[in-house]
């Protein structure tokens, strides 16, 4: 028997859409970083393997990157939520972008860029901020740090918990993103049929089964949203 819906929850699902309209670069965008990387170089354990300096180089970059970007509207109107509701945001964005703006409950999937982790051991995380990982850097086991990153072939974090948010959730908002990823976007799969479900993105080729597709820019449309969800 699945859970009651929580009448006050709101779910955010968060894709690499609403961090390209704060200046980082999204690697599926014609001109995205898988044109200057092979994905199989630099988001795979086999690339990692393979030139590990060219890897913590490429993260290095995204890190710095990531730490000087700024929030803009939909992830402040997103984190202005929580002034009247339970709100939990389901991230597939390795930045911290929605934290900066306010929400206090962020789910990371695809792991966060400002953490290094031991390669021998993913339970030893270790802050980094905007500071670089170098060839050499160790964990206290000895081994190789690497990004605390979801590479492609390696499970997402947080499957369950984001999963059990979706199930109990009366609003489920999706932002950013193609639906793409996988297993990550078939999450979305579980909110419930009688949950308001909205997705907007520009680039969408199949919408879910009960979603309300808005086409268009986060910054655009989000904060109206959220503004006749906080008036309502």
């Amino acid at each position: 028997m699945k859970p009651e819906i929580d009448k006050n929850k709101i779910v955010i699902f968060s894709g690499a859409g609403i961090s390209a309209e704060s200046g980082l670069q999204t690697f599926r965008d014609s001109d995205g970083l898988w044109n200057e990387h092979a994905v199989e170089d630099v988001a795979t354990p086999e690339g990692w393997s393979a030139d590990p300096k060219l890897v913590l180089n490429f993260y290095n970059e995204r890190r710095i990157q990531a730490f000087q970007a700024s929030p803009n509207a939909a992830h402040k109107a997103i984190a202005k939520l929580e002034e009247k509701f339970e709100v939990v945001v389901i991230t597939q964005n390795i930045d911290d972008l929605h934290e900066k703006a306010g929400s206090t409950n962020v789910v990371h999937v695809h792991g966060q860029l400002k953490f290094a982790r031991s390669s021998l051991d993913d339970r030893l995380l270790y802050p980094l901020e905007d500071k670089p990982i170098h060839i050499g850097d160790v964990c206290e086991k000895g081994s190789q740090l690497r990004p605390h990153v979801v590479w492609f072939g390696e499970q997402i974090h947080n499957y369950e918990i984001a999963r059990d948010h979706i199930i109990t959730a009366s609003r489920v908002l999706v932002v950013g993103t193609s639906l793409s990823v996988f297993p990550a976007a078939g999450i979305l799969k579980k909110a419930r049929f009688h949950a308001e479900k909205i997705i907007v993105t520009l680039n969408l080729e199949k919408k879910p089964h009960g979603f309300k597709l808005l086409r268009g820019k986060a910054t655009a449309l989000v904060p109206s949203i959220i503004n006749n969800w906080l008036n309502v």
